[in-house]
């Protein structure tokens, strides 16, 4: 008995009709009818009447079909976990990362993952949100790590690893400095140092900035946050960036709270639907080492 004579029985059963069965199938009528045949001899018995204008099944055939159908299905399990092993022994997986973000638990996850399929090829790349969200969209990625303003892209398997407020950073002698809160309004007065469009920290000033009818003058943009805080430092502008972007700067700036901004400033882990073996896996060691739940 093989596989193909109870691929071609199915497809007899299931269609009512040989030539119908042979064009699902991809091969000749009288292929399906040798090999049905060769199956009822093995078996000894008919599963297919054929004196009327459809074939139909025998009560044989009718007890043979659900076995026939699982026997199939099993097949396909079998192959699916094959190919999810060969996927993880070999293949690519493409990430892509938020220019200029240090994330520790991704380049530990990163490390997991190569110990423990080092045929596996990574490939990482930096850049910036919205780029990177086409990306996995389009396929050219299979997963990245992005900044976006209070909601996960549409269409795309996602995570939210960190979701905070952004806030005003200002040099210690600059006159925001003496306080600890301060609207958006009054932020605006003042020149501004931002990340470029396209990444999640300005999306939501940007956002938040249009919901109070505001305009902001951005004199300066940089990709890097720290570059953002230390040209803040230098009394430059005023930066806008998330609490945890300018921790290492506590000495030299002076952290303003936002007061009107409303819409939150997230860190997440995006990835395709329909990820193959090697990329699903690596979802997954990385949502563990967020402590996240793994797919």
């Amino acid at each position: 008995m093989e596989l193909r004579q109870l691929e071609y029985f199915v497809a007899v059963a299931e269609e009512a009709n040989f030539t119908r069965a042979a064009a699902r199938v991809h091969i000749s009528q009288s292929g399906v009818s040798a090999q049905i045949r060769a199956l009822e001899r093995e078996l000894g018995a008919e599963l297919i009447d054929r004196s009327g204008g459809t074939a139909t099944l025998t009560t044989a055939g009718q007890a043979a079909l659900t076995h026939a159908r699982a026997t199939l299905a099993a097949a396909d399990s079998v192959r699916q976990s094959v190919d999810d092993v060969a996927g993880l022994l070999r293949g690519s997986v493409r990430i892509g990362m938020v220019t200029a973000c240090t994330v520790p638990q991704l380049f530990d996850a990163l490390a997991r993952f190569r110990s423990t399929y080092p045929g596996v090829e990574l490939a990482l790349q930096e850049g910036n949100s919205d780029r990177l969200v086409a990306d996995v969209r389009s396929g050219e990625l299979d997963l990245a790590l992005v900044g976006v303003a209070a909601r996960t892209p549409d269409g795309l398997e996602s995570t939210v690893i960190i979701e905070e407020r952004i806030c005003a950073a200002v040099s210690q002698n600059h006159p925001l400095a003496s306080l600890e809160r301060a609207t958006l309004a009054q932020v605006n007065h003042y020149p501004i140092v931002s990340l470029p469009v396209g990444t999640g920290v300005r999306a939501v000033f940007d956002r938040d900035c249009a919901g109070a009818g505001l305009s902001p003058s951005i004199t300066l943009q940089a990709s890097a946050p720290d570059a953002v805080a230390d040209l803040a430092a230098r009394g430059v502008g005023v930066a806008i960036l998330s609490a945890s972007m300018i921790d290492t700067y506590g000495d030299r700036l002076t952290v303003v709270e936002l007061a009107d901004s409303t819409t939150a400033a997230m860190l997440a882990l995006v990835w395709t639907p329909k990820p193959n073996a090697a990329s699903a896996r690596l979802v997954s060691m990385t949502l563990g080492a967020f402590g996240s739940t793994a797919i």
